[in-house]
């Protein structure tokens, strides 16, 4: 399975979530390649300040190219991960041509839910050629236990894309986990992040089987 982070806006999440489901993916003991189309390379970065063994090779691809090149290289992996670009059309457009699912992250603000217009635009146009990719959208950084947490939700049931019911929420043990090129997954395997990154990991599993 393809699956590619997108979301034309930046700063929503996107090699975050990236390189936990790829983590997550990979200690399940399945093959997992991290791709970044991203012409910035943060997840290349992340993988380049790694001191531990790589759980999983991360490749730099950022090109309109990226559904054909893709193509061989996904078949000898069980599962491909894209962390795609903000405001790369043509680099997006490939991305979702190249998935069979594709995750938008959205943090729980109006702008974040009015700028996801763009990548919904994107993906009803794709649609036209792959009939069965699959969207959803993920929560990232929610504030827990304030209204506006809950406000995201029902501000994007506008749009006729699925919700992830998990989300993650704002923690810094995101961040600590970074800048170490590592995830909380194996940092803090037992902690409230870790749990939530499992979470949606297994429910975007059984919504895209």
């Amino acid at each position: 399975m393809i699956l590619a982070i997108l979301n034309q806006k930046g700063g929503v999440g996107k090699t975050t979530l990236s390189v936990h489901l790829a983590t997550a993916l990979a200690r399940r003991g399945r093959r997992v390649l991290l791709v970044d189309a991203d012409p910035q390379g943060s997840a290349l970065d992340w993988s380049g300040i790694r001191t531990a063994d790589p759980l999983f090779p991360v490749i730099g691809l950022p090109k309109a190219t990226l559904h054909r090149e893709l193509a061989c290289i996904a078949r000898d992996y069980d599962h491909v991960v894209i962390d795609g670009p903000p405001r790369v059309y043509d680099v997006a457009r490939s991305a979702i041509m190249a998935s069979d699912v594709v995750v938008i992250p959205v943090q729980p603000s109006p702008y974040d839910v009015w700028a996801a217009k763009e990548i919904v635009e994107l993906l009803r146009e794709a649609a036209a050629f792959k009939e069965n990719l699959k969207s959803f959208f993920a929560i990232n950084r929610k504030i827990a236990k304030t209204a506006i947490g809950r406000d995201v939700t029902e501000a994007l049931a506008e749009y006729a894309i699925p919700i992830l019911r998990a989300a993650l929420c704002q923690r810094v043990s995101f961040a600590e986990s970074a800048a170490q090129g590592s995830t909380v997954l194996e940092l803090e395997p037992a902690s409230l992040a870790s749990q939530e990154v499992e979470a949606l990991v297994n429910e975007l599993l059984e919504m895209a089987a």
